[in-house]
């Protein structure tokens, strides 16, 4: 069942058409879903970026403490936060020109999902790639 912060355009977008992903909350510890799902887009054909406060590099990427920081285009911001403190990273997003924003399994914030919209960057909640890829071949 698809809600409207699961349209299926928003998802089509982000996994097929976005290929550099900038992953909040992405460290180096393996037993972490944000390593798997970041190994993942990976084994997908996407660049990661992480973004974590201590800027590891995580699967041979180099990571950034901060969006702001990225010298570079990111397309997707992926975010591996709680609700309660995932909001401010759509605003970062938005701020880096993101064409997307994906919060994972469990993370939703309507009035940060509000912002994305007002400010014209489809944004997906409560689901995750590895999800959307299975249902697609499923």
């Amino acid at each position: 069942m698809s809600t409207s912060w699961q349209d299926p355009g928003a998802v089509s977008l982000m996994l097929d058409e976005c290929t550099t992903w900038a992953v909040v909350g992405l460290s180096g510890d393996p037993a972490k879903t944000a390593y798997r799902i970041a190994a993942l887009l990976q084994s997908r054909g996407k660049t990661i970026v992480p973004i974590h406060p201590s800027a590891p590099t995580v699967l041979g990427e180099r990571g950034y403490a901060t969006l702001a920081e990225v010298p570079f285009t990111v397309d997707v911001v992926d975010v591996f936060r709680r609700s309660e403190s995932a909001g401010p990273f759509v605003d970062d997003a938005i701020a880096v020109g993101a064409r997307g924003i994906w919060f994972q399994l469990g993370v939703i914030d309507q009035a940060a999902f509000a912002r994305a919209a007002a400010a014209g960057v489809p944004m997906v909640m409560d689901t995750c790639p590895a999800i959307e890829w299975r249902q697609r071949s499923g």
